[in-house]
């Protein structure tokens, strides 16, 4: 199973840009374009608590498990 981050699909779907993003959360700019990649191995969960929190979104909006 894989599993993917889905809020580079977010944003887009919002017209939100990850800087902006980035801005409202107090985060640096460099973390959400990570986590906008497709390279995540390795995330805080209280940072994905922080985004749904940001975007009112639940974790299962947010992350994706392909099963194949």
């Amino acid at each position: 199973m894989k599993i993917k981050i889905r809020l580079r699909e977010i944003l887009a779907e919002r017209n939100m840009s990850q800087r902006q993003l980035a801005l409202m959360m107090n985060l640096r700019p460099n973390t959400i374009n990570h986590l906008c990649s497709d390279k995540v191995d390795r995330v805080y969960i209280r940072t994905l608590e922080n985004i749904c929190e940001a975007l009112n979104i639940s974790i299962h909006d947010l992350i994706d498990d392909d099963h194949q």
